[in-house]
């Protein structure tokens, strides 16, 4: 499994049999731009794109990259119909607690505590419904778990016993989502990762800008961070 950390939480995640982006914010992320990312290049040969929730850093260029390569869009549903509305014809919808079989691969909804909608163009905040973290188990890769953007809960603990996953994808930037403390303490709390990878961090100025902190708090424990720089990758 090749894990592509793309700026902000988006990934690209390229298993032997699927090539995945999860929450594809591109065209507007300034650590893509910033990294001299190219948006054909991440999208090449993508077979499905994973949405974590309804914020616009999160949906980012889904529809044209939906339209352009064909891929499978997984989203909660009403995020999902919202995006059947405008035009993207491969989505697959589910809500917290359910499982959506993809092939080589599923993903399982789980809780997250954030927030979830977008202003259209009439000016009005429509709710796109609840956040979600995403569980994936592979055939033959490692379990991976992007938390989506959300706060420590205690439950985080009941995930791990129902999944154990093996990688963490963890939102540390503060403000928004928990922050690099934080996330530490629920990484050695809650989880039992052997790789976490930090994001949602670097991106604007009002969130944290590195991830020191998260790596400070996961020092001496048996979970080793990877965080590299935007367009770098973690071989798991």
């Amino acid at each position: 499994m090749k894990i592509t950390w793309l700026g902000h939480a988006a990934f690209r995640i390229e298993t032997a049999k699927a090539k995945i982006l999860i929450d594809p914010f591109l065209s507007y992320n300034p650590s893509f731009a910033g990294a001299g990312l190219n948006i054909k290049d991440v999208t090449a040969g993508i077979t499905h794109i994973l949405l974590t929730h309804g914020h616009a850093d999160h949906v980012g260029d889904t529809i044209q990259i939906a339209k352009d390569t064909g891929a499978v869009v997984l989203a909660n549903a009403d995020l999902g119909a919202w995006l059947s509305s405008k035009g993207v014809e491969k989505v697959e919808m589910g809500n917290t607690g359910g499982t959506v079989p993809l092939g080589s691969f599923s993903a399982t909804f789980t809780n997250a505590l954030h927030s979830s909608a977008q202003l259209t163009e009439d000016g009005v905040s429509h709710s796109l419904g609840n956040p979600n973290g995403l569980m994936l188990h592979f055939d033959d890769e490692p379990t991976l778990f992007h938390m989506g953007d959300t706060d420590i809960f205690s439950d985080m603990g009941l995930i791990n016993e129902l999944h154990q996953p093996d990688i963490g994808i963890v939102p540390i930037g503060d403000r928004f989502t928990m922050g690099g403390a934080v996330a530490a303490l629920a990484c050695q709390r809650f989880f039992n990762f052997k790789t976490a990878i930090p994001c949602h961090y670097g991106t604007f100025p009002i969130i944290d800008h590195t991830p020191e902190k998260f790596i400070a708090g996961l020092e001496g424990s048996k979970t080793a961070v990877a965080a590299p720089k935007a367009g770098g990758s973690v071989s798991a």
